[in-house]
């Protein structure tokens, strides 16, 4: 009943605005808590008996008076940081919000900070990682969904597998884990010299290289980190590493990929359990690790493969057609299983197909009974390469990012986006559309160069060169790359020799109009629809979209690329539009260049050649443009929804 709310015990009724301040924000899912009963509010009479009735039951508590009242409130119940509910303090007045217990486990630090943004209030948090801006190590399992283990050289393996697999007594086992966790978190918050081994990558591991603390040296295979030097190793990859001499906390990221293929009707549960528990033994890796199950559609209803993902791996279950597995290339095809199947392959394939072309790491292996196959591959973007693992001067796997820019202004690049270019060794952006103030941020060493001058073989060679040196290269395209950015023919490019990338979107130009219109594009019971599209120029526009089809709805219109067709595009919205609907011509839009004109349909060809309005303008059509008129019924009082009932 509890669990999941956030339980607010006021000490005196005149700060029950504070604590409806704090409701009104989660609705729903707040209980207040005071002496004196109102209408909206549970009685009580004794602190002490309510905080004991609240505290195992509570996911959070927040007290709101003295800070001597929480304490003595909750002292005879606390138990342990990995149990205990978080708990907050607010003054009555409402000035200061202090984390009180649980500040990471719990989530009291982070509530602390909401509450604080809530109320105008000052936060309190007293975490010596907080203080320092050291990564809370305690709280990255649940962040970013990754498992954890525990190595201490006096303890030894203090992992999973002993309470998966082996009789553990459960409260020893908690008890050793805690202190194991609890000197690591030590270590690390006070300074001391620290390893990080990364032999995988994704966008965490990224991050954890761009924030990495002075005291911390990061490395990317084990072999490579003298022990010695160091009192604390952590270690991000699936891969466990049990023989540390040192203390060690190692994170497991789901970044493998198991691929099985069984007989129709097997139901022998144990021995499946048995080979992959053998497997991960004799592989080093870590069964949690596992990312998600994978088959033929032939086996999507076979009831062990459901379990073995739902109830031991905790992972999804997923099945792919024989013609999609067949097409991937595999170290052991099987005719026969082609023939009873469709596919040469079920196991290895799948879990290629899984890892979006990733290695295989195990290939086929037969279980005990003969009638159990499986094989794990690596997500191919977590592959480090060769470059990252110091092996100078040998071949190996990059990556390559296409990053959306945003609309010109260096501000509005995504967080991720502008990280990627901080980390790039190659930056190949598009001159005549992005700004190079963009590129300011690039690495010391980094090769930076604009594509206005080359065409696509230049580009997709000099991408390709630093990519086969296993080098991270950034493609840079204006506002969000997906629209209009040119990318469709350079994704060929890289599926066709198998390399791996991915897409930062980023803040398209239309969006940026908007905000420099001060317009909101959709009006209630007027236009519910925004069309992004262009002119027909040199590339033709299908039948079925062509301006003047499209403008019968008369919805919001952004028109790209069409400056130099203002004519045609006036002349075909005229059809449908009146005369007098409002239009802008936004040039350059966030740049410091930027100009906007307004003004009617009936002049918009005159606007844009009086005003020599070249490529990198928008145009944009609509009775949105500065409209002020209609209401939007979300937040009329008759209208209920959950959060506001």
């Amino acid at each position: 009943m509890y669990k999941d709310l956030l339980n607010i015990i006021v000490v005196s009724a005149s700060s029950l605005p504070l604590a409806r301040k704090i409701r009104d924000e989660y609705p729903g899912k707040t209980v207040i808590y005071c002496r004196e009963a109102d209408n909206d509010v549970e009685p009580f009479t004794s602190f002490e008996e309510l905080a004991g009735d609240l505290f195992d039951k509570s996911k959070a508590m927040v007290f709101i008076g003295a800070m001597g009242i929480c304490v003595r409130s909750i002292a005879p119940y606390i138990k342990s940081k990995y149990t205990d509910p978080a708990v907050v303090c607010l003054d009555s007045t409402g000035k200061y919000v202090v984390s009180v217990l649980s500040g990471h486990i719990g989530g009291a630090n982070e509530l602390t900070h909401e509450l604080a943004r809530i109320l105008g209030a000052e936060a309190v948090v007293t975490t010596q990682s907080d203080n320092q801006g050291l990564w809370a190590l305690d709280t990255f399992s649940k962040q970013y969904g990754w498992e954890q283990d525990v190595y201490n050289p006096q303890e030894g393996i203090i992992s999973f597998f002993q309470t998966d697999f082996e009789q553990t007594d459960e409260e020893t086992f908690n008890a050793s884990r805690k202190k194991a966790m609890n000197e690591c978190v030590a270590r690390f918050v006070n300074c001391r010299p620290t390893a990080l081994l990364l032999d995988i990558r994704t966008k965490e591991t990224d991050y954890m290289e761009g924030t990495c603390p002075p005291h911390v040296d990061v490395f990317y295979k084990y072999k490579d980190i003298d022990l010695d030097k160091y009192e604390l190793l952590i270690t991000v990859s699936p891969t466990y590493y049990h023989k540390s001499p040192i203390p060690c906390l190692s994170f497991f990221p789901k970044v493998l990929h198991l691929g099985v293929g069984c007989k129709k009707g097997l139901a022998d549960m144990k021995s499946v359990l048995t080979d992959l528990y053998i497997c991960s033994i004799f592989y080093r890796f870590n069964l949690k690790s596992i990312a998600d199950v994978s088959s033929i559609d032939l086996k999507k209803d076979e009831p062990i493969l459901k379990e073995l993902a739902d109830t031991y791996l905790r992972s999804p279950f997923k099945t792919y057609p024989a013609g999609e597995l067949d097409k991937i290339p595999v170290p052991h095809p099987s005719s026969t299983v082609k023939k009873v199947t469709g596919s040469g392959s079920v196991s290895e394939a799948a879990a290629i197909l899984s890892a979006e072309g990733g290695p295989l790491l195990v290939g086929k292996q037969k279980g005990q009974t003969k009638d159990f196959t499986y094989a794990i591959a690596i997500s191919k973007s977590a592959v480090r390469n060769e470059e990252d693992s110091q092996q100078k001067g040998k071949p190996g796997q990059g990556h390559i990012e296409i990053v959306g820019a945003g609309p010109g202004d260096p501000e509005l690049i995504s967080i991720r986006g502008r990280r990627m270019l901080e980390n790039a060794d190659l930056i190949l952006y598009a001159g005549s559309l992005v700004p190079k103030e963009l590129t300011l941020c690039a690495k010391k060493g980094a090769t930076v160069r604009s594509s206005a001058d080359m065409n696509l073989e230049e580009q997709f060679a000099l991408m390709k060169e630093f990519y086969d040196k296993g080098k991270f290269v950034v493609r840079l395209h204006t506002g969000d790359p997906c629209i209009y950015g040119a990318i469709q023919e350079q994704m060929a490019f890289f599926d066709r020799y198998g390399m791996s990338y991915h897409i930062t979107p980023g803040i398209s130009s239309f969006q940026a109009a908007a905000a420099a219109l001060r317009s909101q594009f959709t009006i209630p019971e007027k236009v519910q629809t925004i069309i992004l599209t262009r002119g027909e120029g040199r590339t033709p526009m299908p039948e079925k979209e062509q301006l003047h089809k499209l403008a019968a709805s008369q919805s919001t219109m952004c028109i790209f690329l069409s400056a130099g067709i203002a004519g045609q595009v006036q002349k075909e919205l005229l059809e449908h539009y009146p005369p007098t609907t409002p239009v802008a011509a936004c040039y350059k839009l966030t740049w410091k260049d930027e100009r906007i004109y307004r003004g009617e349909l009936k002049d918009l060809e005159r606007i844009v050649k009086e005003n020599n309005l070249t490529l990198t303008t928008l145009l944009v059509v609509g009775d949105a443009i500065d409209n002020r008129a209609g209401v939007s019924r979300l937040y009329a009082e008759e209208f209920k929804h959950l959060y506001r009932r």
